[in-house]
């Protein structure tokens, strides 16, 4: 069998949207994003700006206007996560159950992760950790966040405790930033394929729309990569924007990003920030995967590295401990800006999108413990990344399937495009539904909105039984088989040629 390392240890054209679905369901967070299905033919209801609102159910007399729109993205975004979670995998009880390789989360340091939250140092309470805190999060827990960030982002000058706010996860953030930066039914520029689920985070408070900048996956004119971002194709979505009548308020980048595991690099960093200034534009950098980035040879240098930010007013940078430490489910997000205006606004917001103070007494701990994450937490959690990212890579060689990976991120942007005959959105949700009868999870790019027909996010940041026994699926959908395939005996298991125990 597959065995990832351990150690014995004690982790373009714009369009406005959202036009569909792309989340999974809200009360996930952001964690979920094109796992599901959607009717081909809905769209938004009227209340944000497009689409028939005849979509909304007559059943829904009890809802106002903005609670039946909210209820729309839960329905119709909830078929492929339901039904994985009706059918979940378990090697021992539904051994043929759905394995999920859709939801991008890291399962390979659990371990870890369990050891070290469960030491003595963690368990603490005390009355101040019981009562009201400021709305911005306690102080102690600012000041670790601020040293933290510091230090992993390299910024040139110590980041302030008086610049942090703390919300429950990156949802919340998104959610938050749309509300207090833009009117309703103002926009954010976003670069397509993008990370789906920011559709709900903006529009269902801000009624904040999106407005697409289409990358395209062929190298042309002075593109050096596939799905390449220049300011040229900014400006060009954003002048398309005007021209339909929105007002553009900011632009949200991705960094690493997903689902193409690109790292921008200083320079086009920079280009992206001026481009921002130039049009008085916010700029929301999202850094959830930069301790995520396993491959040595990829240089990595967060926002906050820059010497000199363009327009600091109006950079806002995000990151959360839910898929650098593996914690989606603990729910932890940090906002860093220099605007005290938006700092303050965001955090009278975390009056419902705020931390226990348990919870924040733990987060101090762990980002405050530089020894264990140094030479522990992150040694092995790359190890256990390259590894199971070399399995599915080499897995989808030998099927000669074409693929994008940057060596950042838990997911490979993979090209089935010629299993689709007719090239159209249509064959890409039913290889998506043969895969999910198959008792495979994916997501389907349209749920990015990516412009092809085709491409599929492969996540790969799980445990290898589960892992091998997914790709084995795959192969039989690709294939053109159906049966399900269980656990094969251990004489029967595929190794890769290059793994590290």
């Amino acid at each position: 069998m597959f065995t990832l390392p351990q150690k014995d240890l004690s982790a373009p054209t714009t369009c406005l949207g959202p036009t569909c679905m792309q989340d999974l369901g809200s009360s996930h967070g952001d964690d979920l994003e094109g796992e599901c299905s959607r009717k081909l033919d809905q769209k938004l209801p009227e209340l944000l700006g497009v689409g028939d609102p005849a979509i909304l159910s007559s059943d829904t007399s009890y809802l106002s206007s903005r609670g039946r729109m909210i209820k729309w993205f839960w329905d119709s975004a909830e078929e492929g996560y339901r039904t994985y979670h009706m059918d979940e995998y378990d090697e021992d009880k539904n051994p043929s159950g759905i394995i999920n390789l859709g939801v991008s989360e890291n399962k390979l340091c659990s371990d870890l992760l369990s050891w070290r939250l469960s030491q003595s140092d963690m368990q603490r309470v005390e009355p101040s950790l019981l009562q009201y805190a400021d709305w911005r999060g306690h102080l102690f827990l600012r000041e670790e966040v601020a040293k933290f960030l510091s230090f992993y982002c390299k910024s040139p000058a110590p980041l302030r405790p008086e610049n942090v706010v703390v919300l429950n996860g990156g949802a919340s953030l998104f959610s938050a930033l749309a509300t207090v930066l833009c009117e309703a039914r103002e926009a954010f520029l976003i670069p397509t394929p993008y990370y789906g689920a920011i559709t709900q985070h903006v529009c269902l408070y801000g009624n904040v729309r999106l407005a697409y900048v289409y990358l395209d996956s062929e190298v042309t004119g002075l593109d050096t990569r596939p799905f390449q971002l220049t300011v040229e194709k900014l400006e060009t979505a954003l002048r398309e924007a005007h021209s339909e009548g929105v007002k553009v308020k900011g632009l949200i980048l991705i960094n690493p990003q997903n689902p193409l595991g690109d790292i921008y690099s200083p320079e086009e960093l920079q280009e992206y920030l001026v481009f921002a200034k130039r049009h008085k534009l916010h700029v929301i950098v999202d850094e959830v995967y930069m301790l995520s980035v396993f491959e040595e040879s990829v240089g990595y240098r967060s926002v906050l590295s820059l010497e000199r930010l363009p327009d600091p007013q109006r950079t806002h940078v995000m990151w959360a401990t839910s898929k650098d430490f593996g914690m989606s489910g603990l729910r932890f997000g940090t906002l860093y800006t220099e605007n005290q205006d938006v700092a303050t606004a965001v955090a009278s917001l975390c009056r419902y999108h705020g931390l226990s103070g348990l919870v924040q007494y733990q987060m101090a701990q762990l980002l405050r413990d530089r020894d264990w994450i140094n030479q522990v937490y992150l040694p092995e959690n790359h190890a256990r990344l390259k590894a199971a990212h070399t399995y599915v890579s080499e897995e989808l060689r030998a099927l000669g399937i074409p693929f994008l990976s940057r060596g950042a991120g838990f997911f490979i942007w993979v090209d089935l495009r010629k299993y689709l005959p007719k090239g159209t959105f249509e064959e890409e949700m039913l290889l998506w539904r043969r895969f999910l009868d198959n008792k495979v999870l994916l997501s389907f790019g349209k749920a990015f909105e990516c412009k092809e027909p085709g491409w599929f996010r492969f996540v790969f940041s799980d445990q290898a039984h589960r892992l091998c026994l997914g790709m084995q699926r795959v192969r039989q959908v690709l294939a053109g088989k159906s049966q399900v395939a269980e656990d094969p005996p251990p004489s029967q298991s595929q190794e890769p040629s290059d793994q590290r125990r």
